[in-house]
């Protein structure tokens, strides 16, 4: 059993970690601030269990970090906490770069000093990973991949933030020889994903019989990582992962925003028709883009495959209908955050 000390562990992709940790026999301290994409009914199965430990929390709060290292004792730390959307950053950049930069600092630095108290094997087989994104990388042409050596080039509030924090990592390990590891993901989907992002946003619209909203022409491309190959991904390099490096985790599956609408739409037409008849497709309505929209992400993520085995598991096709399938069966998941303050809102345009 190790100990796990996992920050945003109640957002999309940590919490889904966070899942998968347990269930894998692992202790997981996990601190969240519960900001609006931070959600405890996404833990709720574990409330039972003395493998989870929740705390309520900002990593930039020091002494608190400090306070949960000492009491729990953590073999590792996996820092997800992050300020993630786009759209947000464009209307409000300033939280971004206090969550993402400044908070990831004082997470560095609590762990530092954590780590040199640690002595012998526990000191040895320590870990700090990061994890990031492609956006950190800017925006491709038609062809090409980002690798882990791509120039960083952010070209949002929200990459540039990320870009900072993973300069801040990779400046502990080489500074204070702190044992850090980083991964920089592709799109992530599937279940438990807030739905701001375009594909539960997708589904609920659709769902409700109104307007697909796509920004611009629809052609911009992303690689889709299905968010439990990306876990597996977390978990493989966090075990065998060289110290200091940086793995790009990707899902092998491009696709334009368009066409992952129109296969969510395919999708409904088959397990949820509309009332009226009408195909989901006739739904779909483009909307003025959004400043700085990155043209194209495309991950090449065969350093991870060639050094520590991990390829994805899930198809696109799988995925997705794997995560419509989720979202049908899981409507008091998504009402709970429609009741609240998010109205499916395109942000940021």
């Amino acid at each position: 059993m190790k100990t796990l000390l996992v920050t945003g562990g109640a957002g999309f992709i940590g919490a889904n970690f966070v899942l998968k940790a347990v269930a894998a026999g692992n202790r997981v301290v996990n601190l969240d601030k519960l900001t609006y994409a931070g959600n405890l009914q996404t833990l709720a199965a574990l409330e039972d269990t003395p493998l989870h430990t929740f705390v309520k929390g900002d990593i930039g709060d020091r002494e608190l970090i400090k306070t949960l290292l000492s009491e729990h004792r953590p073999d590792a730390v996996v820092n997800f906490a992050a300020e993630s959307h786009v759209d947000r950053s464009i209307d409000g950049p300033a939280a971004f770069i206090e969550t993402n930069v400044v908070g990831t600092l004082g997470l560095l630095e609590a762990t530092r000093d954590y780590w040199r108290g640690l002595e012998g094997d526990a000191a040895e087989s320590f870990r700090f990973l990061h994890v990031s994104t492609d956006e950190v990388y800017g925006s491709l042409g038609d062809e090409g991949y980002f690798t882990e050596t791509t120039p960083y080039a952010p070209n949002s509030p929200y990459s540039a933030s990320k870009a900072a924090s993973d300069h801040l990592v990779r400046a502990f390990h080489h500074t204070y020889g702190l044992p850090v590891l980083t991964t920089n993901c592709s799109n992530n989907y599937g279940p438990y994903q807030f739905p701001e992002k375009l594909i539960p946003l997708v589904i609920q619209k659709a769902l409700a019989g109104e307007s697909l909203p796509i920004y611009g022409d629809g052609m911009n491309v992303r690689d889709w990582l299905f968010v439990e190959d990306h876990c597996d991904a977390i978990r493989r390099v966090l075990e065998a992962g060289r110290v200091g490096e940086t793995y790009n985790v990707g899902g092998n599956s491009e696709r334009a925003n368009i066409v992952v609408v129109k296969t969510i739409c395919a999708i409904l037409d088959d397990v949820a028709p509309l009332a009226s008849g009408q195909p989901h497709e006739s739904l779909i309505t483009f909307v003025r883009d959004r400043p700085g929209h990155d043209r194209r992400y495309a991950i090449d993520a065969r350093k991870l495959k060639n050094e520590l085995g991990w390829s994805p598991a899930h198809t696109f096709e799988t995925g997705i209908r794997e995560t419509v399938q989720w979202y049908l069966e899981n409507k008091p998941w998504v009402q709970g955050i429609l009741d609240g303050s998010y109205k499916l809102e395109r942000l940021g345009a």
